[in-house]
């Protein structure tokens, strides 16, 4: 398979189902956002490589899955209006954002104001992500009525599960949480 095509050359893309749309149609916007989120997500577990700490194999299998899905969403918004794509989001996939969300969670100091991004790399890294997630939801919210429910709402919580992800990977590698000075 050839890396390139040329015929995005003059501005425009393929969606699923093959119509073209210029790519700063809201749908190319959103799905490069989902797609953009992911490459931060790689990043950020890849500052992990070297590290050890209990539940990293865990977290790393989990962190998989988001980004298998992650392009699942991609697809969903990839399609036009009126067509079906063959994959879709579950109730059961934002259960699991819930479960993993509710479980580090409980592993860490309650917030008692609000953490400003840092710490490890990956702790750090996972923050970007957490925020390209929340651009990702308002880009997919642009698009129209057609999107469902359960993607708006798997962004939601992924960026959810992102900032307790950063906080728990910051604990474990004893990174000291900044918070806001009055």
């Amino acid at each position: 398979m050839k890396i390139y095509t040329k015929t995005g050359d003059k501005g425009t893309t393929s969606l699923i189902y093959g119509s073209r749309v210029a790519k700063n149609d809201v749908l190319v916007e959103a799905y490069g956002t989902c797609d953009e989120a992911n490459s931060a997500i790689g990043l950020a577990i890849s500052h992990l490589h070297n590290e050890t700490f209990n539940e990293k194999e865990e977290l790393e299998r989990i962190f998989h899955e988001i980004q298998t899905m992650l392009f699942h969403v991609g697809a969903e918004l990839a399609t036009p209006p009126g067509k079906e794509v063959k994959w879709k989001l579950t109730e059961k996939d934002i259960d699991n954002l819930e479960k993993w969300i509710d479980h580090y969670d409980s592993q860490l100091e309650p917030l008692k104001n609000f953490v400003l991004p840092g710490g490890h790399p990956a702790g750090a890294g996972l923050h970007v992500a957490r925020t390209i997630v929340r651009r990702a939801e308002r880009a997919a919210i642009s698009t129209g009525e057609h999107i469902r429910p359960n993607v708006l709402a798997y962004l939601n919580r992924l960026s959810d599960f992102l900032f307790v992800a950063a906080r728990f990977i910051n604990m474990r590698l004893q990174q000291t949480e900044q918070g806001l000075h009055s």
